[in-house]
């Protein structure tokens, strides 16, 4: 492996690390609980309460949270825009919607309907790939903006130091005491 490929991959790395942990922050509380409903012997109430999808609700907010980050992070990446409102607006359709929809049904019927001991899970599993997806989209475009961009000089900053120098700075005309708006 080139010494080129060592800081990328550390980063991804590290990446990766920090978003599963995040994953697991959130899902904690979440597992206590299961863990004493199994203990008291309630296996399928666990399933049947409204618990998986407020799990799946908050990693689809931190998702699109991700998703707008990746979005505001740099106007150079415009070209990106679509994309990126396409994955908010999927995060919404596909988890969003239905976690909301599924949690005031459950908390607000007696009997729930034993399709949702499925449906929950699937849709904690896609919110937990999207925000993984997402924490990913932001971080490649907040990487291209912070320097590989197109336009932007990739050089190490000694190099562009020594080299020829920058754009010269924006002037402004200062304000004095005789201007009046």
């Amino acid at each position: 492996m080139s010494d080129q490929n060592r800081p990328q991959e550390h980063n991804s790395l590290s990446m990766m690390y920090g978003t599963y942990a995040d994953v697991l922050f959130v899902l904690f509380p979440f597992l206590v609980i299961a863990m004493q409903r199994l203990w008291d012997g309630n296996v399928y109430e666990t399933l049947m309460r409204a618990d998986l999808s407020i799990a799946a609700t908050i990693m689809a907010g931190l998702a699109i949270g991700k998703f707008v980050l990746g979005l505001v992070t740099n106007r150079d990446l415009g070209r990106y825009k679509e994309r990126i409102v396409f994955f908010i607006a999927l995060t919404l359709f596909v988890v969003l919607g239905p976690t909301i929809i599924l949690m005031l049904s459950i908390v607000g019927n007696t009997e729930v309907p034993g399709f949702v001991a499925f449906v929950q899970p699937v849709l904690l599993i896609v919110a937990i790939s999207l925000y993984t997806t997402a924490v990913s989209i932001s971080n490649i475009l907040v990487r291209e903006g912070a320097g590989a961009g197109e336009g932007a000089d990739s050089r190490p900053a000694g190099e562009r130091e020594q080299g020829r120098p920058g754009p010269a700075p924006l002037e402004l005309p200062r304000k004095t005491g005789n201007d009046s708006f």
